[in-house]
């Protein structure tokens, strides 16, 4: 039976009829009031997902996972052997004979402490660069903000100026480093001074692949291919990271306009990430081959300068590790932001 419908007659007085509500409705006329409702439309059907059950891994993904690691494994494996086998041949054996994986420098052996110092300094300030950087990539709706003293329009974020305020440091110590390189002499060391660096570089590559590596004798002499890492560290890496940075940063000079198109930002944006994923391999291979190739030896002569075997410059060297762990968890607003009054001003927006 059809649903009854309630409708007005000329004098106003309501009466009851029962008619049929699909012909006594127009429905393609409006309702005569006003909304009240927000005019959306519901989804018919809700399918609630569980986040963490979408991001769990299966059963399968992860036996794919093992059996993926597991393949890399062999073929590394087969790689060492491969490379073994190549460095067996007769005229691999006359390459190795001929370049042995260094070349003789004028250097004077030994490492002085002012060295150690330097790599310390470098160590801890970019541990806090990579660090505050990453932030800066990531944050998204800063908390705290520094601006000049009078240029409120020079407000930055608090990160930011953290990441700039090291990078200047970091600019301070690596100008020291660069002077004392070549007042010492110790630039010998970095700097390649014969063509056979690139046979002998490639001979220690060989060497280090093969897991038979080059005889360690940084005390007198690196070997070509950790010159070569060196100096491209220290004279190519460092500035690219130096000019790229300053190019982003506020020290820039707004006004030149000339030199802002000789020189886009978005150049700057675009080599300064892979940079600093240089350094992050760069510091990781270094250590592990600081390691893996006589580690008491290795930090006696960086921490120590003194070319023994005993545990003094690893004792050392866990030191600065504590102080590269207080400076990590004290670069926070609550540490930085009484420092950051003394050089501006800091505001919570």
């Amino acid at each position: 039976m059809a649903p009854a419908v309630e409708v007005t007659v000329a004098d106003d007085a309501p009466i009851a009829t029962l008619v049929p509500a699909a012909s006594a409705v127009d429905v393609s006329t409006p309702l005569p009031f006003t909304r009240t409702v927000w005019a959306g439309a519901a989804p018919r059907r809700v399918v609630e997902t569980s986040p963490e059950a979408s991001r769990r891994p299966t059963w399968t993904q992860a036996i794919a996972g093992l059996f993926g690691a597991a393949g890399l494994g062999l073929v590394a494996i087969a790689g060492i052997f491969l490379v073994r086998a190549f460095l067996s041949l007769p005229f691999m054996q006359d390459f190795l004979a001929a370049f042995p994986g260094e070349y003789h420098t004028d250097a004077e052996p030994g490492i002085a402490p002012w060295v150690g110092w330097q790599h310390f300094f470098n160590m801890f300030l970019m541990l806090l660069i990579i660090r505050s950087g990453l932030r800066v990539r990531t944050e998204k709706r800063p908390t705290v903000f520094w601006a000049p003293r009078g240029n409120a329009k020079g407000k930055i974020s608090l990160t930011l100026w953290f990441h700039q305020s090291l990078d200047i440091l970091w600019l301070v110590n690596g100008i020291v480093f660069v002077v004392l390189l070549f007042v010492t002499g110790h630039w010998l060391r970095l700097v390649p001074t014969s063509w056979e660096v690139f046979p002998n570089a490639l001979s220690a590559a060989l060497q280090y692949v093969s897991f038979d590596w080059p005889t360690e004798n940084g005390w007198v002499n690196y070997n070509s291919l950790q010159q070569l890492a060196y100096f491209t560290t220290v004279f190519i890496a460092a500035p690219l990271a130096a000019i790229t940075g300053f190019r982003m940063s506020g020290l820039w000079p707004k006004k030149a306009e000339k030199l802002s198109k000789a020189y886009p930002v978005e150049w700057a944006r675009a080599l300064h990430f892979p940079v600093m994923l240089y350094f992050v391999a760069f510091i990781v291979v270094h250590v592990a081959l600081v390691f893996l190739t006589g580690m008491l030896r290795n930090l006696n002569h960086m921490f120590a300068s003194q070319d023994v075997v005993s545990w003094v410059g690893f004792w050392v060297f866990i030191g600065a590790l504590v102080v590269m762990a207080i400076g990590w968890i004290a670069a926070r607003p609550l540490v930085l932001a009484p420092i950051a009054k003394v050089f501006g001003n800091v505001s919570g927006r």
